[in-house]
């Protein structure tokens, strides 16, 4: 069990800055899926008041779903197939399998990417872990026996 701490653990700050990334992407995903319906909410709002929040809260909760969805399948999709998503691919880290050492199979990715989003849903607490653990691990790391590594 002393192999996990030859690894090169990624830094708090690589991890946070892939997190961003990947956020915008997933807003990017967002954005593009309902251009539509973004053109017609934001028509109709000519003045940023209380009726224009209330629209937009609306438009937000029906699709709340649909945003899950997309994180759900972007964090899996992309850590099952290369270990890294396009953040953690741009600041060079990659997730793996401590048992293995190799990237996570479909069942750990998807079970790693599930509780990524309570954690953030529950005001990042998941997340904070990293700062407090040795292996800088999250809680949706923890659960998958995952990983953040220096690719």
């Amino acid at each position: 069990m002393s192999e996990p701490l030859s690894l090169s653990i990624a830094s708090n700050q690589k991890r946070i800055t892939a997190f961003v990334i990947d956020d915008i992407v997933i807003s990017l995903f967002f954005i593009i899926i309902f251009y539509d319906q973004f053109s017609t909410v934001f028509a109709n709002i000519t003045v940023v008041d209380e009726a224009a929040l209330e629209t937009l809260n609306a438009f937000l909760a029906q699709n709340l779903l649909v945003v899950l969805a997309i994180k759900l399948i972007y964090h899996t999709v992309f850590v099952w197939q290369n270990g890294m998503t396009l953040g953690k691919y741009l600041m060079k880290i990659k997730v793996i399998d401590i048992e293995t050492g190799n990237i996570p199979n479909f069942s750990k990715a998807f079970l790693r990417a599930s509780v990524r989003i309570p954690s953030e849903v529950l005001f990042y607490l998941g997340f904070l872990m990293a700062f407090f653990v040795p292996l800088k691990q999250t809680l949706h790391d923890k659960l998958s026996n995952c990983v953040v590594v220096n690719d």
